[in-house]
């Protein structure tokens, strides 16, 4: 997928209405996880599983993340970490 057309989001859009569901896309541009909800100024990110199920959250700090929105609205983000990097992560419990 090619993101330079995509528009970023700006930080007032960085809430959980606008960002619960959304896409993390790894380096090489494959699908590491999704976001299942905001803690503070992280982001915790589903890693694994299938369909949620057996996935494992782990909390990224927002800056690690550069969220934005794809020509048919969707938001998703792009990062430098890669799936196993994030799954080395300790798991996130609220």
């Amino acid at each position: 997928m090619d993101h330079t057309n995509h528009a970023r989001l700006a930080s007032t859009e960085l809430t959980q209405d606008i960002l619960e569901g959304a896409t993390i896309y790894g380096p090489d541009d494959e699908k590491i996880g999704s976001v299942d909800h905001l803690h503070g100024s992280e982001v915790v990110i589903d890693v694994g599983g299938f369909l949620g199920i057996g996935a494992k959250p782990v909390a990224v700090a927002t800056s690690e993340l550069d969220f934005m929105r794809d020509e048919d609205g969707d938001v998703h983000a792009v990062t430098s970490w890669t799936k196993d990097q994030l799954k080395a992560m300790p798991e996130h419990r609220d």
